[in-house]
């Protein structure tokens, strides 16, 4: 097959590209290194030209809603009036277990981004993953000033690289609409888990615990962020993956 990956240089995407291209896919990589402006659509005219699926993790870091969604909503506009024009047959991003219970701050720009894949006009599917284990490192290192916290709340991470290559089995497959939830093997302490993060890199200060703000804040503390009945779990715990970290 012949898949794009828009974000293919981020987190997730170059796991994407790497699992795509060990199991024999022709991958292209939709990024400003590769000469292609998402929001804009600068570039996209003709690349997507012969591709069997587009893939979108694209990613923007804020937890500002307005950001959020300009981001979410552009790239995904962009991409799927290019599909329309090259008659791509199948349309995949990755959004998030629980955003409809957050639909604030960053949240908001993901259910945005499902609701115009939805309403498109390309055959779509959309895979909701829990919070990656790398979640817990952003979370230590937006600390300012030596002021490390760890927001209390109940999670079910997964690993980033099994989120890669689950899309990659969705791309082979027809449009299937909202797919099975994906997340990790079991349930974590999110605060538990960036003290952990802290600790294994060798860091010694404080890290409180503290209830973050607004609806997201408290869907993160009652447990609406974790997956629902029938969800595919992963295998690799948050424990494994400190394990494997470099400086651990």
């Amino acid at each position: 097959m012949k898949l794009a990956v828009a974000g293919g240089t981020g987190l997730t995407g170059a796991h994407l590209v790497d699992v795509a291209r060990a199991r024999g896919h022709e991958v292209i990589v939709l990024s400003r290194r590769t000469g292609v402006e998402l929001l804009s659509g600068a570039g996209l005219a003709g690349t997507l030209d012969g591709v069997d699926a587009v893939i979108d993790v694209a990613n923007v870091t804020t937890n500002k809603p307005d950001v959020s969604v300009s981001f979410f909503a552009g790239a995904t506009k962009s991409l799927l009036a290019a599909e329309r024009a090259a008659r791509v047959p199948h349309h995949l991003a990755l959004t998030i277990v629980g955003a409809d219970a957050a639909p604030d701050g960053y949240y908001a720009g993901k259910l945005v981004q499902e609701r115009l894949i939805a309403g498109g006009g390309v055959p779509w599917t959309v895979l909701r993953a829990t919070q990656f284990h790398e979640y817990a490192a952003l979370l230590f290192h937006r600390g300012r000033a030596g002021a490390h916290l760890a927001p209390r709340g109940r999670v079910q991470p997964v690993a980033a690289r099994e989120v890669a290559a689950h899309l990659v089995l969705l791309a082979e497959r027809a449009p299937q609409g909202r797919a099975a939830e994906l997340a990790g093997p079991r349930e974590e302490e999110l605060s538990d888990m960036v003290r952990r993060y802290a600790r294994a890199i060798g860091y010694r200060g404080p890290v409180p615990a503290v209830n973050a703000p607004g609806a997201w804040g408290h869907a993160l503390r009652g447990g609406a962020l974790l997956p629902g009945p029938g969800a595919v779990l992963g295998e690799q715990t948050f424990s494994e993956w400190l394990d494997a970290l470099p400086d651990a």
